[in-house]
């Protein structure tokens, strides 16, 4: 019953009134569809930040390893068995963890994207009613 009394009363409004509603309500949708795709996105940087700290942390892990790789070399030029070996041990550890590290991280920036997902199916949306306003969305 509301919805007969909205469509008379639409009727009867002024064409000029009729497009000053339609201008208003479409800068509202535009502008909570761009707060959106604001939250959606600051939700995935959140992510993708972890992922860069877990890369950074692998570049460190990747400098320690070259460190150690560097000090069994000289330790070898220097001495023949004990020092070098425990260097390339740890070496070897420092290695495993830039690995495990780095495949973490890009886990992590690959879950990031594609941004905004919510917003591009509220889109898709907004597009199927202004295609059709008088009928309802299909979900």
């Amino acid at each position: 019953m509301a919805d007969v009394m909205h469509d008379s009363d639409a009727r009867e409004r002024p064409i000029g009134e009729l497009v000053k509603d339609l201008s208003s309500q479409t800068s509202t949708l535009v502008r909570k569809e761009i707060e959106l795709a604001r939250a959606e996105l600051q939700e995935k940087g959140k992510v993708a930040g972890k992922g860069a700290g877990l890369l950074g942390g692998a570049a460190v892990a990747g400098l320690l390893a070259l460190g150690a790789l560097t000090a069994a070399l000289i330790a070898l030029l220097g001495e023949v068995m004990p020092i070098w070996a425990a260097a390339l041990i740890v070496m070897a550890l420092w290695a495993v963890a830039a690995a495990v590290l780095a495949k973490a991280g890009q886990g992590a920036l690959k879950r990031a994207t594609p941004p905004a997902p919510q917003t591009v199916e509220t889109v898709k949306e907004d597009i199927q009613w202004a295609k059709n306003p008088t009928g309802s969305v299909q979900r």
